[in-house]
């Protein structure tokens, strides 16, 4: 299980949301690039970055924050307002490693039959797209954890994987942000109901405690976002934990 560093972008700054509301955030005094580089330089190979402009429809930072990206050799793994297929044969074609959609997989029907056929057509979509579930009490949210679905989310799960997607990025939205504990009893109930997803963890994440607790379930990675910031988990533990892993990403 490999730790992703997080990075999510609000009106061209560094920030941690609580609970995904824009109006609990805390502003970090560092600039997007150094913390690419910070990384980088430390042996990270995947990166997770947010543009939580994006995800209100709202894009621009994605001009100067892709301006950043392609400087660095890092992986990037990239969400935030991908609505239509042209965005993310955009940003795939642009040399970003995975694509994370939400919002549009949930509420069009056809999206994701589209999005296999037509980003199928030139790229390994189930390794370079990535679902996103966000989930508060089992209810599947979207448009930046707004919206809610009417969709069972082991329902939506199966209905990904029928379509080939077995990638998926699952938040809890109770923990986002709280430093308080990953999603234990969530992720235990998606993997007993498909063992076989990829299952990326997210929210919740304090300590090396709580990554040593997710490694014994069978999660691929986790993002860390807040613990990293609050000096909860440092950069030289991500690095000294990702080496030793040696299953793939």
């Amino acid at each position: 299980m490999y730790i992703i560093p997080a990075i999510d972008i609000l009106d061209g700054k560094v920030v941690r949301l609580t609970e995904g509301n824009y109006n609990q955030k805390t502003v970090y005094d560092v600039s997007i690039a150094e913390m690419i580089e910070t990384y980088r330089s430390n042996g990270t190979e995947f990166i997770h970055i947010i543009d939580l402009n994006g995800a209100k429809g709202d894009f621009s930072n994605q001009a100067s924050l892709f301006e950043v990206i392609k400087k660095t050799d890092m992986k990037v793994q990239y969400g935030g307002g991908i609505r239509t297929i042209k965005q993310v044969t955009d940003l795939l074609d642009a040399g970003i490693q995975r694509v994370i959609v939400g919002t549009q997989a949930i509420t069009n029907p056809d999206f994701l039959q589209e999005l296999s056929t037509e980003v199928g057509k030139k790229y390994d979509y189930a390794n370079r797209i990535v679902i996103a579930i966000d989930v508060l009490d089992e209810v599947i949210k979207y448009s930046g954890w707004m919206e809610s679905s009417p969709i069972k989310l082991m329902d939506y799960v199966d209905k990904c994987l029928q379509l080939g997607f077995f990638r998926f990025l699952c938040t809890d939205i109770n923990k986002d942000g709280k430093l308080g504990g990953a999603a234990m009893d969530l992720y235990r109930k998606l993997l007993e109901h498909s063992p076989f997803i990829k299952l990326i963890a997210s929210g919740g994440v304090s300590s090396m405690a709580d990554i040593e607790e997710l490694a014994t379930l069978d999660i691929r990675s986790v993002v860390v976002g807040k613990a990293i910031y609050e000096n909860r988990i440092t950069i030289e533990e991500i690095k000294e934990w990702n080496l030793k892993q040696m299953t793939s990403l």
